[in-house]
């Protein structure tokens, strides 16, 4: 599937809303308790060090975020969140959307990428991240309120760029 990746533009909220909100319904992943009105994306998206969209033949089928993971000195860490249509999950979009961020982050100055709260049973993006040589660095026991009330596990990641 030939996908192109690019930056975000105000025009793409009405594609991307529906995926990322997608994704905080599901109470799986994303922190977020409800979902993005449109105003809160537009501020959101365009409030990131870099919003990358992936697009085949003007459909938009994933979006990630990349900004600082902290601040002062620490402000070389960065942090990324990736959403990917329904419908086209397992086509190697979050693989695309993981490796145009690692690129962006060095870009844009960053060393190291980490990911705070990969939950553990998120096993797609796990997988991922482990054949692409992230570092797992440990669990956080109970760190993410899943939808049904449930405490999971998170695992923390990180890879230098």
């Amino acid at each position: 599937m030939e996908i192109t990746i690019r930056e975000y533009c105000e025009d793409d909220l009405t594609q991307i809303l529906p995926i990322w909100n997608d994704i905080i319904e599901e109470g799986i992943a994303f922190s977020d308790m409800k979902p993005l009105s449109y105003e809160e994306g537009k501020e959101f998206f365009a409030a990131q060090s870099f919003t990358g969209v992936a697009e085949r033949e003007g459909e938009i089928l994933g979006v990630y975020t990349l900004h600082p993971n902290n601040i002062g000195r620490s402000a070389h860490l960065c942090n990324a969140s990736y959403g990917v249509k329904r419908n086209v999950r397992g086509m190697d979009i979050g693989e695309e959307l993981t490796r145009h961020s690692m690129l962006k982050g060095r870009e844009l100055g960053f060393k190291i990428l980490q990911f705070n709260a990969v939950v553990r049973t998120n096993y797609a993006a796990i997988h991922l991240y482990e054949k692409m040589g992230f570092t797992r660095l440990g669990t956080i026991p109970s760190g993410f309120l899943m939808k049904d009330g449930y405490y999971e596990d998170i695992i923390l990641y990180y890879h230098e760029l």
